[in-house]
């Protein structure tokens, strides 16, 4: 049996490809422009990842809200800072991660480093992005989401 074109399955790859084209799209721009204000900018390191983080989480949510969450209408900035602050908690995970790994269990090794924050970190971080994105930031309003069949997500005073 194949999906057809509107089918659940067929709008939860959709959604998954979207949000996976957009978020390498902006990493691709962050690894680039920090490099760049690193290297022949000679800005300091945080400095540049600051810049280059900004610059990422932009790319990502024009991404999501032009392409992957069109549907949804985002508006304004509070939509934008929601989004910032989920892309933020995602790299808190990473940062934790690490942190874990080499302070927590000494595992101090420049391999180890890359497996936790850049491996398992970043898988922890995505999941957690891929969520908040999609029930914090690009809620679909009164239409069916198409992993749970529910009714769009949790309404709040806070979140919309």
């Amino acid at each position: 049996m194949t999906a057809r074109l509107g089918t659940p399955a067929t709008a939860r790859r959709r959604e998954l490809l979207g949000f996976a084209s957009a978020g390498l799209l902006a990493y691709a721009v962050d690894l680039g422009l920090f490099t760049l204000l690193r290297g022949p900018a000679g800005l300091g390191p945080l400095t540049a990842k600051t810049l280059s983080f900004a610059a990422g989480c932009t790319v990502a949510y024009a991404g999501n809200a032009l392409g992957t969450y069109r549907h949804t209408r985002p508006r304004g900035l509070r939509t934008y800072a929601v989004f910032c602050a989920v892309n933020l908690a995602g790299a808190a995970v990473q940062l934790l991660c690490l942190a874990v790994s080499h302070y927590g269990l000494g595992l101090t090794s420049q391999r180890a480093d890359t497996v936790s924050g850049a491996g398992v970190g970043m898988a922890l971080a995505t999941v957690l992005r891929f969520w908040g994105t999609r029930t914090l930031v690009f809620r679909a309003d009164g239409g069916t989401e198409p992993w749970t069949g529910g009714n769009g997500g949790r309404r709040g005073s806070w979140t919309g």
